[in-house]
């Protein structure tokens, strides 16, 4: 059952903001933005976010029709925000294309150097989801691209709605993910004011349930290759093209991470994407070993999104603390303590070979 957050509010396109007609910002209209010779045949808004405004531009191409998406980005990060869009669905898009739009362009307004646009091709899209199987092939398509550094992070910092993914790079896993963590947690706090239980939850996670969680993963033979995420996997972001029934993937925040991550918004009773959705996808991609932490791995990924939710969903504070009271009670001695265990299993299973 989904459950929608009382404290939810539908962004809503303002009549100020809506226009149709045939002007285009110089900048958008050029040559370097949109194809060569493109003729615009109507402007219209098509819709809006919390932080952007989008519309749709019909367009003869080569005598042909075509329509592109612009987003204009109003937010205090919104020139970083419209490379982070243009580089995150480039690198998706390059490893499927027919789930991925093409980004065209991204740059300022020739009328307003201080507005800030990102060009890519428009997509008809309906309200459903795609089928399980053929989403989940799409996402073990994308995972199949590995970092060009070798590390875990980014080239450029990209973002998880409004809100920046930290991305220089980093020679683990866990050392990117404690600080994406941590980016939220000292978010949240900034925002919303000290918590004397949130801070020492916060803390016992960073300290214990990071390391147990994740360094097996890198650690006693075991390895994980960072591989190319969409960054923000939630039902939101996902649709069926229209006109080839095949799944679309769209507002990109991508990294090179691990690809366990990719289901985090999973777990949330509020978005769509389900347990179903996880079993499909690790039938093409296998778990990561340890095998038998998937679940709690899954679980220490939610809080990421938890956390930064909770800037524009309070609600979400309650589940965030209910999941680190879980991990904290069942890992309080960290990594220490698992690995003090895995010597004393080698030891005795040595002496009972012997």
């Amino acid at each position: 059952m989904v459950k929608i957050d009382n404290d939810f509010t539908q962004a809503v396109l303002k009549d100020e903001d809506k226009y149709e007609g045939k002007d285009v910002d110089a900048n958008v209209a050029a040559d370097e933005a949109l194809p060569k010779g493109a003729q615009i045949d109507w402007v219209c808004t098509h819709g809006a976010t919390h932080w952007s405004v989008s519309t749709k531009i019909d367009a003869t191409v080569d005598g042909k029709p075509m329509s592109f998406f612009l987003k204009e980005y109003r937010d205090v990060n919104a020139k970083a925000m419209v490379k982070a869009e243009y580089e995150s669905t480039a690198a998706l898009h390059e490893m499927a294309p027919n789930n991925v739009p093409k980004a065209w362009a991204y740059g300022s307004f020739a009328s307003d150097p201080d507005r800030f646009f990102y060009l890519q091709n428009f997509c008809d899209m309906s309200d459903e989801l795609p089928d399980v199987d053929e989403f989940v092939a799409v996402l073990a398509k994308i995972h199949q691209k590995k970092s060009p550094t070798g590390k875990f992070g980014f080239h450029i910092t990209t973002f998880q709605g409004n809100i920046p993914n930290h991305n220089e790079w980093c020679d683990t896993w866990e050392e990117y993910f404690s600080r994406s963590l941590r980016s939220m947690i000292d978010l949240e706090r900034k925002i919303h004011g000290s918590d004397q239980e949130m801070d020492e939850l916060s803390s016992e996670i960073l300290t214990k349930v990071v390391p147990r969680l994740l360094r097996p993963l890198e650690t006693g033979g075991n390895r994980i290759e960072p591989v190319l995420l969409h960054g923000d996997m939630w039902h939101g972001n996902v649709s069926v093209d229209n006109e080839t029934d095949e799944p679309i993937l769209y507002d990109a925040g991508s990294f090179y991470g691990h690809n366990e991550y990719e289901a985090n918004p999973w777990r949330a009773t509020r978005y769509r994407f389900n347990r179903t959705h996880l079993r499909a996808y690790h039938k093409l991609m296998p778990v990561s070993e340890p095998a038998e932490d998937h679940d709690d791995r899954n679980a220490l990924y939610a809080l990421c999104l938890a956390a930064g939710s909770k800037q524009r969903l309070p609600e979400n504070s309650r589940r965030a603390i209910e999941g680190m009271r879980r991990l904290v009670a069942k890992f309080p001695d960290g990594y220490d303590g698992y690995a003090a265990g895995k010597e004393m299993k080698r030891k005795r299973e040595s002496e009972e070979f012997i």
